[in-house]
Order: structure tokens, then sequence, then C-alpha cells
């Protein structure tokens, strides 16, 4: 697999398999918005035990996100 920025916002990533284009930039920013709303909802819960623990399984899905795909973005 092949990884190459094209321009700030976009990055090429080729395999024989895949010949598409990814915008790893703007999704690595969805992620980190996703991330904030899920922190914010949990502030104002008021400690409601079942959405705390619903926004818990969002954030951990986005660390799996992070992993996969903003630590991508970091390095492009």
């Amino acid at each position: 697999m092949i990884l190459r920025a094209r321009d700030s916002r976009t990055c090429d990533i080729r395999s024989s398999m895949m010949g598409q284009e990814y915008d790893i930039k703007g999704m690595a920013e969805k992620i980190q918005a996703i991330k904030a709303m899920a922190i914010e909802l949990k502030n104002i819960s008021g400690g409601i035990q079942a959405v705390d623990k619903n926004v818990d399984r969002i954030l951990s899905s986005v660390k799996m996100l992070e992993i996969n795909i903003s630590d991508v973005a970091n390095i492009i």
C-alpha cells in the first residue's frame, strides 16, 4: 500500500485492489468533532447512567477510529 499526500486535505491511498482517494485529514477532523460532542454530552448528562455508559461506548469506538485514521493523518 502506498500513502501519498496530494495536498493538505487529501491523501491518496492506493493498492492493487483499491484505486480510490480518501480524505484522511477530513475524516480525522470529523472524528475529533465526534469525540468533543460525546465528551460534552457526558458533561451535561447530570450523571444519568444510561447516557454515561453509552457515551463511554461511543468514546471507545472513537478511540478505534483515532488509532485507524487520526494516527495516519498525523503521519502524512
